[in-house]
Parts: structure tokens; C-alpha cells; sequence
């Protein structure tokens, strides 16, 4: 039994939702709903004009052999606003203030709702960055890779600290922690990426930035290129250097470890959203 175009609409929206950033033939539609394929053509059309209007997503269009439809999540400024400021608020709610000044992010990492639209804002800056994989190391950036991965729909590479048997193969390299000055080890398998990939690097904390440095020495080892870094937030005594690829939501501006007081602002994560919605307005 053929559906009605209502009901199409309902289940291929469904279908785009829960597959961003990946190319979708019309004929997987035509052959699903048993439908001629400009029936379909009109389908996407009214939802690509719904997406719009809604600021859900755009829905770009291929032609050709190989051509079909893909949906690209946005998220505007007001909305990202809202995302980052609720970040702050949860960050700012409690006594978060640690030993050796990190933060307690724990709940907020474990927060699937908040990570997810934490994941958007990340994902939306780097979407045109042709990602083929989002690498982070364990344990407290797992949560934030996987928020930014399903968002871009690339997969989720971890790096280790310890060589495990199940790894395989692997390339370990040493680096120097930025906040605790201790030589310390990295190890990421063979197989996990390959030659000339474009890499998303992500962190839930920076501090003395010697994890990141450390990531990007691994990844020079694998002959990957690092299209972007990002992590949630940022310490104001950082020694890392900040480009123009790198992301931070909130930064960390004043703290006492005595008092357990301290200051969080918002980082460049809107700025760069910014900059980039309105490239694509032009």
C-alpha cells in the first residue's frame, strides 16, 4: 500500500534527522515508498523549505549517477547562544573549583541532553571541514567526541594511555603534561586512521595544553591533517598557542584554589559560528 505524501514526509524527515551529514539516493526513497522519483524530488523539496524555516538544517542536493540528498544540521546564533549560556549556567551552579585548578565536569559530561546540543555548536564550526574521523583521548573527551561525531557522522577515534593486546599493532609516542610537567605516554592502534585523513581533535578541559600538543605530535605520526580543535573549556593560564582553528565554549578567567572561587566566561565557540553563518549568508 503507497502512502499518502503526508505521511512520506513524516518518515523521511525521520530518516534525514537521524543521518546528517551523509549522501542519500533518491532512489533508496523511490524504492521505499514505491513512488516515481520527481514524487520524491517534491517530498524533499517541501521539507528542505521546513528545515529552513524552521533553522533545522539545510538539505543540499545532488545530481548525477552518484547524486542524491544530503542534510546538514545548523544551529543559528540565537539559538547557539542559548546552548552556550545554558554550558555556563550549569557550569557556574556549584562548588566545581578542584585541586591543581581544574573544573568538575563530570555531570555535565554525563548530561546526554546538554552534551548533544554542545555537540551541535562544535560540530556546526567544523561541518565544512570535510572530517573523516573525531579523535580525542581517554576518558573525559569521550563524551564530547561522541556528541560532535554523531552530529557530523564520522566515526569516534580514542586515544589511550596505556597499550592494550586488543589494540593490535600500535604507535605510542611520550609528551609532556602542560599542568603537571610529567612526561607521560600516548598510544593509539595502526588501524585506527588512515593516510591523508582530516582529523576534528577534542577535549573536555585545557590547561597547560600538553594533551593537545601531545595529540597532534600522534597524528603527525599517522600523516593525518588536524582540520580543527576544540574542547569545552579552556584554563586562562594556558601556555597553548590559540588559532584560528582552535574552539574553546567557556574559559576559565579567574581562580582561587584557596577560597574555591573563580570565574567562567564564554569562549570563541559563538565568535566562529558567527563568522561562519554569515559566510554562508553571502
Amino acid at each position: 500500500m503507497k502512502l499518502k505524501r503526508s505521511e512520506r514526509i513524516v518518515l523521511m524527515t525521520e530518516y534525514l534527522l537521524k543521518n546528517p551529514n551523509k549522501l542519500i539516493p533518491l532512489t533508496y526513497f523511490v524504492s521505499k515508498f514505491n513512488q516515481a522519483k520527481s514524487s520524491i524530488s517534491e517530498d524533499i523539496h517541501i521539507i528542505k523549505d521546513s528545515f529552513k524555516e524552521e533553522c533545522i538544517g539545510t538539505i543540499k542536493t545532488l545530481s548525477g549517477v552518484n547524486g542524491g540528498v544530503v542534510f546538514y544540521p545548523i544551529l543559528n546564533n540565537t539559538a547557539a547562544r542559548e546552548v552556550v549560556d545554558e554550558f555556563l549556567d550549569n557550569l557556574k551552579s556549584t562548588d566545581r573549583l578542584l585541586a591543581g585548578g581544574y573544573i568538575y565536569m563530570s555531570d555535565i559530561i554525563g548530561n546526554p541532553s546538554l552534551m548533544n546540543k554542545l555537540g551541535l555548536l562544535i560540530a556546526n564550526i567544523y561541518q565544512d571541514k570535510e572530517v573523516d574521523a573525531v579523535v580525542t583521548v581517554a576518558s573525559k573527551g569521550i563524551p564530547v567526541a561522541y556528541a560532535v561525531a554523531s552530529v557530523l557522522n564520522r566515526p569516534v577515534v580514542i586515544i589511550r594511555r596505556d597499550n592494550k593486546v586488543t589494540e593490535g599493532t600500535t604507535v605510542a609516542i611520550n609528551f609532556v603534561s602542560g599542568s603537571r610537567k610529567k612526561i607521560e605516554t600516548m598510544v593509539l592502534s595502526k588501524r585506527s586512521l588512515e593516510s591523508s585523513s582530516k582529523v576534528l581533535l577534542v577535549d573536555d578541559f585545557l590547561r597547560g595544553g600538553g594533551v593537545m600538543k601531545g595529540m597532534q605530535s600522534l597524528m603527525k605520526e599517522f600523516d593525518v591533517d588536524v582540520v580543527g580543535k576544540a574542547v569545552l573549556t579552556q584554563c586562562f593560564d594556558s601556555e597553548y598557542d590559540i588559532d584560528e582553528n582552535y574552539t574553546y565554549l567557556s574559559r576559565l578567567t579567574k581562580l582561587n584554589e584557596f577560597t574555591g572561587e573563580f570565574e567562567i566566561e564564554s569562549g570563541n565557540a559563538l565568535q566562529q559560528l558567527n563568522e561562519k553563518n554569515k559566510n554562508i549568508e553571502r
